[in-house]
């Protein structure tokens, strides 16, 4: 597969320099600590450490910002911008505004895409973290010892190694596969025309959101999903994002098999295991069946590095089972992917390597979104995994968008919050609906901080905020106490006294 960067990556800026060596012969660097990667995680950790007065060396051999910058948390929230903008003149007659159904410029679409990926790049820049007094090398990296990476131009002994590789989309062993071309998170925001007919496999949240965005942009779209669509997402709530993603025009086939690819004149062809829908044929195909982390050429034997197929083996800690001076960040710790999990995990490194801190990887709830519309949000433990976990004692409250007054106003009323909770506490925490990813942010900091429920409903809540869903599910929790029978009396009793 071959990568074509967007043209304004072409043009030659500071921040997507690749430096050439001046020289042949090879550098001799001793670090505090030496970074292989520069995603979120490694950008992360090194700024950090160089802030702190530790002498730094970052390796990386493709583009500074990593995969989210590049190839995946920007582009596809800039593509997704542009296909909201699309779907709101279409919907703009609900509220008494005639317009004309918008026609899609592909050049200026991927025109916003790069702008906003070139936007953000000076701040992932070389340049940047070279002020900082990190010594960057545009080059690959492998281990030639437990001590010691190399590469072309250098050699790096270190006292602490960071492996923050990050990961790539994984390739099913789908027969005919290799023999069509095929899309990735890494080409389809730059695919010359728009497709006609998008065949997506993968009904997680990178295949949805490519999903949503594409038929809202006019190209039609089919899903193709051998379990369930948003598997790791709470039940119910899944179930009604992809009721409205079917709704907007996109097929999504669940617990349909590809069994075989194969190609005829012009046209891509996925073969399935259901009856229902044995072929499919559209123009072109993206692979989104989740993500593997990216291990190859780093020749972590040589490290005594132990890894698996998940990546590389740590335990809560982050550090190498196997070469206590090598940590690991991100989708290469293989834990939870998402940008944020590489942030977090490099605040975890930080804090335990250099300021001798106990923190875990495990220490905090872990969020996630799917940025479709409506976005479904999670955080902790679905509804199922709750009662799997903990048994009947577990409990939802919950409060729907259709009767918050902000989400009425606006004309967006799908979804609700749900909060999970066992024996009264909170574990867990489910949103559907519009901006869910921002309001599940109330959850997320009182859980991570120990709060009890109440403290969700100890606050004034500026009105009118789709936000107040959270204040009124956790009231909810406690509605029947407080307007109970023994409340009554008690309220009752109370009113005797002058």
């Amino acid at each position: 597969e071959k990568v074509l960067c967007p043209p304004i990556w072409r043009c030659g800026c500071a921040h997507n320099r690749k430096p050439t060596s001046m020289t042949s012969s090879v550098q001799d660097l001793k670090a505090d600590l030496c970074i292989i990667g520069a995603g979120s995680g490694g950008l992360s950790a090194a700024a950090g450490a160089a802030q702190l007065g530790l002498k730094v060396v970052l390796y990386e051999k493709h583009e500074m910002g990593g995969d989210c910058l590049n190839y995946g948390c920007v582009p596809s929230k800039a593509l997704l911008s542009a296909a909201k903008a699309a779907a709101g003149v279409r919907e703009a007659y609900k509220y008494g505004i005639r317009t004309v159904d918008p026609k899609t410029d592909w050049e200026a679409v991927k025109a916003h895409v790069a702008g906003a990926i070139a936007t953000i790049a000076p701040v992932d820049s070389q340049e940047r973290f070279e002020g900082l007094g990190v010594t960057v090398i545009r080059e690959a990296a492998r281990f030639a010892d437990k001590k010691t990476i190399v590469s072309e131009s250098s050699r790096t002994q270190a006292r602490r190694i960071i492996v923050a590789t990050g990961s790539r989309a994984f390739i099913p062993p789908i027969e005919g596969l290799n023999e069509v071309p095929y899309l990735t998170n890494e080409t389809v925001f730059t695919v010359p025309d728009l497709p006609r007919h998008l065949v997506i496999l993968g009904g997680g949240p990178i295949g949805l959101e490519m999903a949503q965005a594409f038929v809202r942009l006019g190209s039609k779209v089919t899903v193709i999903e051998m379990g369930r669509a948003m598997p790791r997402a709470d039940a119910e709530h899944a179930a009604i994002a992809i009721k409205a993603l079917r709704e907007e025009g996109v097929t999504i086939l669940e617990q349909h098999k590809a069994q075989r690819v194969s190609q005829e004149n012009g046209s891509i062809r996925v073969h399935t295991d259901n009856d229902a829908a044995p072929m499919i044929e559209g123009s072109h195909l993206l692979v989104a069946t989740g993500r593997r982390a990216v291990l190859d050429g780093l020749e972590l034997e040589k490290g005594g590095v132990e890894f698996n197929q998940k990546g590389i083996v740590v335990g809560d800690k982050l550090r190498s089972h196997s070469n206590p001076r090598v940590w690991a960040l991100g989708d290469a710790a293989g834990m939870e992917q998402f940008t944020h999990i590489a942030g977090w995990h490099a605040s975890v490194v930080t804090r335990r390597a250099l300021f001798k801190q106990g923190t875990k990887a495990s220490s905090l709830p872990v969020p996630a979104v799917t940025y479709t519309s409506p976005e479904v949000a999670q955080l902790g433990l679905t509804e199922a995994e709750a009662i799997a976990k903990h048994g009947s004692k577990v409990t939802t409250s919950a409060f729907p968008f259709h009767e918050n007054d902000r989400a009425i106003a606006e004309g967006k009323t799908l979804g609700e919050c749900k909060l999970v909770l066992y024996k009264g506490k909170l574990v867990g925490a489910s949103i559907v609906g519009e901006g869910a990813g921002d309001i599940l942010q109330l959850v997320s900091v009182a859980m991570s901080n120990g709060l009890k429920l109440t403290a969700l409903t100890n606050f004034i809540s500026p009105y009118p905020t789709r936000a107040e869903v959270v204040k009124r599910a956790a009231s909810a929790h406690f509605t029947p106490v407080v307007f109970s029978k023994n409340a009554q009396r008690l309220v009752g009793l109370l009113q005797r006294i002058p």
